[in-house]
């Protein structure tokens, strides 16, 4: 059960960043890969700040925060 938490987690948090960057998400896998690959962003990120986000929804937003940095730090890459 808890593996699929995960990735719903991750496809959420992939959606929404995605709609915050572009207007669109990724598709499903593209959401659920940015959204878990943003939670350790976002994690790394809350814990050098000493933020501490728990549940559901702490989760969520922590991943989605993580994959917009990751999404706009690919834009100035590019």
């Amino acid at each position: 059960m808890g593996i699929l938490i995960f990735l719903l987690i991750g496809a959420i948090a992939g959606w929404l960043a995605g709609t915050i960057m572009k207007g669109r998400g990724f598709g499903l896998v593209g959401n659920i890969v940015l959204g878990i690959v943003g939670a350790v962003v976002g994690g790394l990120l809350f814990d050098l700040l000493g933020v501490r986000s728990g549940g559901f929804v702490g989760s969520i937003i922590t991943a989605t925060l993580g994959a917009v940095i990751l999404l706009y730090g690919a834009r100035l890459l590019r």
